[in-house]
């Protein structure tokens, strides 16, 4: 295999390149100094760059040396998310968030890095055969920024026969990696139930019809579609997050409303949980008296792996950290993921890189006290470097 290019001289520059994305936080679709710093970076580089797709998204494209590398049927995509989240962030370190109410909580910025770092790698010794497409993309926080890109052209503009990315993991200690075949992250849907019932005075309870103990009657009835409707061997979550009615103590509404997520890894399991949701909204309201309106909030397809692109995806990452630091078989998670809509377009895969700290787990994603660990930003950059090298030597040998 091709040697891979020493990462230490670039380090200290990506360090600082991520902690400067940590300390200057932006919303989904709202990555403009991001998206403006990222672009210079890789204009050091010598690399084509292209922005506009999904308003701050940018692909740069990397040709390698090698003598079939201009077959536009030899290209791979490589993609980081960038945007961050609405959070205050509770640290003390002077890379702290500048932008109130803003922070990079999911480690999209140590997700930047690391691209940038395998860019930085494969600009310095580009003799491979083939050509590698970096997609930055925006508004993976709720914001669907894949599919945005897709639909306005990503893979039209930049063909490429796989795609892969790979996301920090804080249970994951550093220096670990993982992978598996089939999902690895859940779909996410949610969903909002509106009981109708008669409002009225507090003090005569019989002249209405109360929807909060109805909402009180369903809440605790939708914990058993989980429990007692689906395989205890498939994988599934139903959680009610907040339930809104009532303006005074002594006034009975008229209306209340559920508001809650479904997560799945497959979507007969999927279909089958918002069937029971409609379901049993409906006969547990009318066994009150009252009305049961289901709204459903499609969200992100499961994360679904592809198997060839998995296997290869688990020996990069064996060749990079060692096969006893790998898992190539790691547990699913029900978090959710936009890469799934690229996954549905190309064949690719989805990876884990370890975010602990001194081989414990770190705190976990969305935190207020979360950091991206700068440690694991050589692996990352290493791993991205290796991955598009054996790429085009396995499609040389084949």
């Amino acid at each position: 295999m091709q040697a891979t290019p020493d990462i230490t001289p670039y380090l200290g520059k990506l360090i600082s390149f991520r902690r400067d994305l940590h300390a200057h936080p932006e919303l989904k679709f709202e990555e403009f100094r991001t998206s403006d710093q990222i672009a210079a970076y890789l204009g050091t580089l010598g690399l084509t760059v292209h922005r506009g797709l999904s308003q701050t998204g940018i692909v740069a494209t990397l040709r390698g040396t090698g003598p079939n590398a201009a077959d536009p049927r030899r290209a791979i995509a490589l993609r980081a998310d960038m945007d961050a989240l609405p959070v205050t962030e509770n640290n003390q370190f002077e890379h702290i968030s500048k932008n109130v109410g803003r922070m990079h909580a999911c480690g999209h910025d140590g997700h930047t890095a690391m691209l940038l770092g395998g860019a930085t790698l494969l600009q310095a010794k580009p003799d491979f055969d083939g050509t590698v497409h970096f997609i930055f993309q925006p508004g993976e926080e709720g914001g669907a920024g894949a599919r945005v890109m897709i639909q306005e052209g990503l893979f039209e503009k930049f063909p490429a026969s796989a795609v892969f990315a790979l996301h920090n993991w804080p249970p994951m200690p550093a220096g670990k990696m993982g992978v598996r075949v089939g999902p690895i992250m859940a779909s996410t849907n949610r969903f909002e139930i509106r009981i109708s019932g008669r409002g009225g005075h507090a003090a005569q309870p019989h002249n209405t019809i109360d929807p909060i103990p109805v909402a009180c009657a369903l809440v605790t009835q939708l914990q058993t579609l989980v429990s007692r409707t689906i395989d205890p061997l498939d994988a599934a979550v139903l959680t009610v997050g907040k339930i809104e009615s009532g303006t005074i103590e002594n006034i009975i509404p008229n209306e209340a409303a559920i508001f809650g997520t479904c997560r799945t890894l497959s979507t007969e399991t999927l279909n089958h949980l918002i069937s029971s949701i409609e379901r049993m909204s409906s006969h547990v309201a009318a066994a009150h008296g009252a009305n049961a309106t289901v709204i459903i909030k499609p969200g992100y397809p499961s994360t679904v792996n592809h198997p060839k692109e998995a296997r290869f995806m688990a020996e990069v990452m064996a060749a990079t950290v060692g096969s006893k630091n790998t898992n190539d078989n790691v547990m699913p998670a029900m978090t959710g993921e936009d890469f799934s809509f690229m996954l549905e377009k190309v064949p690719g895969a989805y990876g884990f890189i370890g975010n602990g700290h001194g081989g414990l787990p770190g705190i976990g994603l969305h935190n207020a006290s979360y950091d991206f660990n700068d440690d694991i930003l050589g692996i990352g950059a290493n791993f991205w470097d290796r991955l598009v090298r054996q790429w085009f030597e396995k499609e040389i040998s084949a």
